[in-house]
């Protein structure tokens, strides 16, 4: 196969793996970043690699070759900071116990790694949480990155290549005839094949070429603490993220057990992982429908640091920052992500939502073989 030259329009996750399969195949990459360096939800997440809420078939099919491609890409860039940790989810009441029960008797629970644990052998697990709760569900095929310096450390894996060119400061403002855009500098890319990788940023050279998506923007907050002083050998998820993924059959949960006035409010759940300087990221809340409020609210935190402290049997360590992020979701929740040719060798790839840092290694894969790679 010939050399192919890729131009990649987005330094998220998703255009950076992308780049990372054209590399792998022998190709050349030139990839433009409107900022200095990406400032969206690839770096404004978890860095959780999410095997376990997913729906079963297609969807966990992808999200576990994601995470054998994690595991790959991480021996290769160990500052990516990958790391098989898997989760927890404590349950405390009956009806959370017979969710968990049920999923843990899933025909593919043993793919996801699901096994039911009493409290006991939890704690045997992850030492850290002394809290209060019966059981709790563990996923063993859970994992994590480091996602405010992922994308960092595989670009300079990236670079050592020879055949990738990275330009940031460069906003893609049209597509020049085939194969070929133009940024705000007047500058022409060329390439065999453009990927439009651009994430919640949906207006501007996206609607000009692809009209209205099937993609809506999803905006959550989150927090991130001071060191734990303890490992976390888990990441931690609550009961209510019964209620938000697709693995899950919450009917019985939510008839029996109503979600509270603020979680409910914000359509929340709890989600926490450790990074390896120790502190915690800790969140997160949902917002659907625009325009979205500019500033973060107090009660989503005050009530995921009394659940995420519930569990831990202590007051979390104090918060050293806060943020909000937007992040983009297919609306159709059967589809894994918005696939687009809007022109003759130009390709939109956005909508993962949720699932972006779990399955962005496969989905670029997937392009990367039906663009014949």
């Amino acid at each position: 196969m010939r050399t192919q030259r890729v131009v990649i329009v987005g330094a998220g996750v998703l255009g950076t793996l992308h780049a990372w399969h054209a590399l792998e195949r022998g190709h050349e990459v030139v990839h433009l970043e409107r900022e200095q360096e990406a400032r969206g939800a690839s770096c404004r997440n978890f860095g959780q690699i999410w095997v376990s809420g997913r729906a079963g078939g297609r969807e966990l099919g992808t999200a576990l070759r994601a995470r054998e491609l994690w595991e790959e890409i991480g021996r290769r860039v160990p500052a990516l900071g990958f790391r098989p940790n898997g989760s927890l989810t404590p349950v405390r009441t009956e009806a959370e116990h017979a969710v968990a029960e049920a999923a843990a008797a899933r025909p593919d629970a043993a793919d996801r790694g699901f096994t039911l644990l009493t409290a006991e052998r939890a704690r045997a697990v992850n030492p850290a949480l002394r809290g209060g709760f019966r059981a709790a569900l563990h996923c063993s095929r859970d994992a994590a990155v480091e996602p405010r310096t992922a994308q960092l450390a595989l670009r300079r894996v990236l670079r050592a290549t020879g055949r990738y060119t990275f330009l940031p400061g460069r906003e893609v403002r049209e597509a020049v005839g085939e194969c070929a855009v133009r940024d705000d500098h007047g500058e022409v890319h060329r390439g065999d094949t453009v990927l439009l990788c651009t994430g919640a940023r949906l207006g501007g050279l996206v609607r000009d070429l692809a009209g209205e998506v099937p993609v809506r923007r999803v905006r959550l907050q989150m927090m991130q603490t001071a060191p734990l002083g303890e490992p976390l050998p888990t990441s931690v998820a609550d009961a209510d993220s019964f209620r938000y993924y697709p693995a899950y059959d919450a009917r019985t949960l939510d008839a029996v057990q109503p979600q509270e006035a603020v979680p409910a409010a914000h359509r929340m759940q709890l989600l926490m992982v450790q990074r390896l300087d120790g502190g915690l990221t800790v969140g997160d809340t949902h917002a659907y429908e625009e325009p979205f409020a500019f500033d973060t609210e107090e009660e989503p935190y005050e009530h995921l640091a009394g659940v995420a402290g519930g569990f831990l049997g202590r007051p979390l360590p104090p918060v050293r920052r806060r943020w909000a992020g937007v992040y983009a979701q297919c609306t159709d929740p059967a589809r894994i992500v918005h696939r687009q040719r809007v022109r003759d060798g130009v390709w939109l790839v956005t909508g993962p939502g949720g699932r972006g840092m779990t399955c962005a290694p496969a989905i670029a894969e997937t392009t990367a073989n039906e663009l014949g790679w």
